[in-house]
């Protein structure tokens, strides 16, 4: 079983304990109130000594992933691994089309913002998709110091050589000529590489107008090279009629991931630093997270690279959580397509339906979900953690609230795993 975190009478963070009667008895004696569901946390409402053992939290942080584990000489007090949001961009590319949308049509609209450029974001400015991420990392860390007696904060940082991973050869004066060295645009590279010729039809068609195709929408891909490919007139219109198919071509391998851990190495430790200025707060490389992984024995996951990096790999958890971030807000407030009739629909429900919100985290059936999906007729569509559907249809009166929403959804993970 888990720990129990306690706070002292000022609310702040004493040792956690797993004396589950103790504080059962101190809650019915009206000594202590439970303040949160999860981390199971309860306040003492008496004046008590604040001993607490230093407890090091080590962060494992990730595009995807990030990993926590605060721990002490032999305990791993917590140990979670948290799901980050990837839909940023997607989010971002559609805000853009219905602005773009909106400004074609005889209806009011909002002018574009010339000054509202990259350029005119000052210095230090990093792409939303980014920062999204990044304060999630700190507010991750901001969190367990409320409940956990953090004294010690340890951060992984790394830097991946991208060109290296795509030419392993790759030596000196090679870094500054890159594979587009020459060519004005991603556009006349492409139609280079591809030596001006139809990848489809090898030149059949006789089509000489050639266009630079993406394999993966611009959404999500991206206008990297790797993404691109030259195709006739023809056979593009003929590809997104839907009479054509480009079988056996996939795009590249992305860097979108690397990109990020380069683009934040040493940022979040940083601003931790200047966030926590009493605290110790530390950086490390992967390499010897991963000389600390292989010595204990423990298999590659992100929690446990946390431990790692904590610098008490022995320290065995009880519990390991699963996080995973949500969406706070929806603001498009109509649907894009307007029905017979002109009458625009909502895009979104009530918050609060038949006394449920959205990401609610409730019981069904003896099994734990969380509520994706409201309808006004009253019947929710409700996943697990994991993203798996419970119920695509299931009244809300078969539902039981356990906990109302958080910006992360939680739920436990089997620690051997």
């Amino acid at each position: 079983m888990g720990y129990i975190c306690v706070l002292n009478r000022q609310g702040e963070p004493l040792m956690p304990t797993q004396r589950y009667g103790k504080i059962r008895r101190l809650v019915r004696e009206n000594k202590a109130r439970v303040v949160r569901r999860w981390p199971y946390t309860a306040q003492l409402d008496h004046d008590t000594p604040d001993i607490a053992q230093p407890a090091t939290l080590g962060i494992d942080p990730g595009y995807r992933y990030t990993g926590l584990s605060a721990t002490t000489e032999d305990k791993a007090l917590f140990e979670a691994v948290a799901e980050n949001r990837t839909d940023i961009p997607k989010l971002l590319a559609t805000r853009r089309e219905l602005r773009r949308s909106r400004r074609s049509r005889k209806t009011r609209y909002r002018k574009p913002r010339f000054l509202g450029r990259v350029r005119g974001k000052g210095e230090g400015w990093i792409p939303p998709s980014f920062r999204q991420k990044l304060e999630v990392h700190l507010n991750l860390v901001a969190k367990l110091r409320k409940i956990l007696p953090v004294s010690r904060i340890v951060v992984e940082v790394a830097a991946f050589d991208i060109q290296k991973i795509r030419n392993p050869d790759i030596q000196g004066a090679e870094y500054q000529q890159g594979e587009q060295m020459g060519f004005w645009n991603v556009r006349e590279y492409v139609l280079s590489r591809d030596k001006h010729t139809c990848r489809k039809c090898h030149g059949k068609s006789g089509d000489e107008i050639l266009n630079v195709h993406h394999i993966e929408s611009r959404k999500t891909g991206g206008d990297a090279p790797n993404n691109l490919l030259t195709l006739c007139e023809t056979c593009h219109k003929a590809y997104h009629k839907g009479e054509t198919t480009l079988k056996g071509v996939t795009r590249g391998k992305s860097f979108r991931e690397s990109a990020f851990m380069n683009l934040t190495r040493g940022w979040i430790y940083r601003k931790l630093r200047d966030t926590y200025e009493n605290e110790e707060v530390r950086y490390t490389y992967g390499y010897i997270t991963k000389h600390a992984r292989i010595e204990n024995g423990l298999e590659k996951d992100h929690n446990t690279d946390a431990r790692c990096i904590s610098g008490n790999p022995k320290a065995r958890p009880a519990d390991v959580w699963l996080m995973k971030k949500t969406r706070c807000h929806n603001r498009q407030m109509h649907k894009m397509k307007i029905p017979k009739g002109g009458i625009k629909l909502p895009n979104q429900a009530p918050p609060v339906l038949y006394g449920f919100r959205l990401f609610d985290k409730v019981m069904l059936d003896n099994r734990i979900g969380f509520v994706y999906g409201r309808r006004t007729s009253g019947y929710f569509l409700v996943k697990d953690i994991k993203g798996n559907v419970l119920s695509n249809g299931v009244s809300y009166k078969k539902l039981k609230l356990i906990q109302k929403r958080r910006n992360f959804i939680v739920d436990r993970r089997d620690a051997n795993h």
